[in-house]
């Protein structure tokens, strides 16, 4: 008798380890993008979230977010990068937001739930299992501190105040510069490992120790750093796998290779990545 609830416990945990694998090989669960998740799991990952971002956030140094100047650049930089998915006041998301699960939802109570450093750390980073983008490779650091000045104060924008405001910098563009540091700065590998996902080259690449996608699109990098020559049988020198990573067509004009976008010193830490494939 004393021996009966371990057995029953054990047979739980044995029904509950096998119905996991079962869940999954059965394709149970809906996956489809025009349903949203069930409570559970949504409140299961809102959670996580919440948690991760906090603590990843806990001791990021907030910078002096008042000046005027640096909420217009942050207005500027949230037309041209936020408002397609969250929307603003007056202003609905595009319908690629619209159609994301989870929703993106609008940020004009983000305050409610998240300090400046915190807005700060899912700017920059992204956060998986959503559509939200890391913006480190995307936007100088600057950039990412005034779109957190502008988002602080969007609650206070009216509707019409704010498309006046937003009309009035019209002309206005946002990353004018180099994204995450000085462009001249010494080539790190470690970094242009993570650039290298950021750019999405393992969407076309396997690459040894990179996560995603079993793809075939493009050849391997498994063995890069020892590879000879370059497409268009240009010699493999740091700063030609430079070119190639930033306008690969000028070299190779009929490559399938697109131009990413790539800025100098993404293209330098990148390469520097790459000749450690051996």
């Amino acid at each position: 008798m004393r021996k009966r609830p371990w057995i029953i416990a054990s047979v739980v945990v044995l029904i509950g380890a096998a119905a996991g694998p079962a869940f999954v090989a059965l394709g149970l669960y809906d996956v489809a993008g025009n349903t949203p998740h069930t409570q559970p799991v949504y409140s299961l990952l809102d959670a996580t979230k919440r948690q991760s971002v906090r603590r990843q956030a806990r001791h990021i140094d907030v910078p002096l977010l008042q000046q005027a100047a640096l909420r217009e650049r942050g207005a500027v930089c949230y037309r041209d990068h936020c408002l397609q998915c969250h929307g603003a006041p007056g202003y609905a998301p595009e319908p690629i937001g619209l159609s994301m699960q989870p929703l993106p939802g609008s940020l004009a109570d983000a305050t409610r739930h998240w300090n400046a450093a915190e807005l700060y750390w899912i700017t920059r980073n992204g956060i998986k299992m959503t559509g939200m983008p890391a913006w480190q490779h995307r936007l100088p650091d600057g950039d990412l501190w005034a779109l957190v000045a502008f988002v602080q104060q969007l609650p206070q924008w009216a509707p019409a105040a704010l498309r006046a405001h937003w009309q009035a910098l019209r002309d206005a563009r946002c990353n004018a510069g180099p994204a995450d540091g000085a462009p001249d700065a010494a080539a790190d590998a470690a970094r242009g490992r993570h650039a290298l996902t950021q750019y999405g080259c393992h969407g076309c690449h396997r690459i040894d120790g990179i996560v995603g996608p079993d793809t075939h699109v493009g050849p391997p990098l498994h063995d890069f750093g020892r590879r000879l020559t370059l497409p268009g049988a240009h010699p493999h020198t740091p700063a030609r796998l430079v070119q190639w990573l930033r306008d690969p067509q000028s070299m190779h004009p009929h490559t399938a290779m697109p131009a990413l976008g790539v800025s100098e010193r993404d293209a330098r830490d990148i390469a520097a990545y790459l000749g450690t494939l051996r």
